[in-house]
């Protein structure tokens, strides 16, 4: 096993990290720091919150969100299927069916409790 292959892999990561710790640091680093008791307060919306930050959501909220990573996942895995679709043949076509099918049930079972119905 040849140690030079990582080398691409290694520099990807460093640049990478990199990219996402090099601007916190220089903000950090070169940025005016003046903090005052607003800056300092745990909201900055100009009023004091009047509720308790635990409230209950709507259940609708979360079967939107199921909504969202099911759609999600169908485009995810759609487009490298109809790809490869004359590679992979007839099992590669009748398994993203039974997926596909999945994802209709999940999409039918939102549709019954509501989550397309917003108010």
């Amino acid at each position: 096993m040849n140690l030079d292959q990582y080398l691409p892999v290694l520099l990807f990561v460093l640049v990478g990290v990199a990219v996402g710790v090099l601007p916190q640091v220089l903000g950090r680093l070169l940025g005016p720091n003046k903090p005052d008791s607003e800056k300092n307060s745990p909201y900055e919306c100009g009023f004091e919150a009047f509720e308790d930050a635990r409230m209950k959501f709507d259940v609708r909220y979360y079967l939107v969100a199921i909504l969202f990573i099911l759609f999600d996942l169908e485009i995810a895995f759609l487009f490298p299927w109809a790809v490869a679709l004359k590679e992979i043949g007839a099992v590669g076509f009748w398994s993203m069916m039974v997926f596909l099918g999945l994802l209709v049930v999940g999409f039918v079972y939102e549709w019954k409790k509501g989550a397309l119905d917003w108010e």
